[in-house]
Parts: structure tokens; C-alpha cells; sequence
């Protein structure tokens, strides 16, 4: 199941569990209150888990990627171009890149 059914899943728990507690507790049955309260509970609990768990992953470190990125630096470098601007911008474009995946 991906993060986004489960985050999807969890919603529908939790606006039929504060509908459950309301209900409950117009109904003056702390006991039903209670039950939807304790459902609502356990599923924001799975969802930072599933969220823990999906962020948590690992990822595989390329190499070879790697190795070709600092060539390609290199070359760039080598061309004229100011080395310290250049690595700043592919820490940028890291950056932008980490933040588009969330």
C-alpha cells in the first residue's frame, strides 16, 4: 500500500472518528465516544509510522553516477568556470530535487 493510501485511508478514519465521538457524546455514551476516540488514535499512530517508515527508506548510493557528476564538474572547471559556483549549484539542484519528492 502506498503513503498515499494511506494517508488516504487514515483521513476517512479520522472525519468518521470525530463523527463518532460528536455522535457519542450527543448520544451521552461516553463508551461510543471512547471507541471512535481510541480508532481515531491508533490511525494518526499508523499514519506516522507508514510516514516514518516511507521516509526511512533506504536509497542506493550510485557510484558510477557519481564518479560520471565530478567528471562532468570537472570538465565544466576546466572550462572556465568558477568551481565554487559550480559545486553550489549542484547543491542547489540537489536540494531543489530532495525537496520536489515530498
Amino acid at each position: 500500500m502506498t503513503l498515499a493510501r494511506v494517508r488516504a485511508v487514515v483521513l476517512v478514519v479520522f472525519v468518521g472518528g470525530i463523527g463518532g465521538m460528536i455522535a457519542g457524546s450527543i448520544a451521552d455514551s461516553n463508551a461510543v465516544a471512547m471507541t471512535f476516540g481510541l480508532v481515531t488514535a491508533v490511525a494518526a499512530l499508523m499514519l506516522v509510522v507508514a510516514t516514518s517508515v516511507a521516509r526511512g527508506a533506504t536509497v542506493e548510493f550510485d557510484e558510477a553516477a557519481a564518479a560520471r557528476l565530478e567528471a562532468r564538474i570537472g570538465d565544466v572547471v576546466g572550462a572556465g568556470a568558477d568551481e565554487a559556483a559550480v559545486r553550489d549549484l549542484v547543491r542547489d539542484a540537489v536540494a531543489l530535487g530532495r525537496g520536489s519528492r515530498h
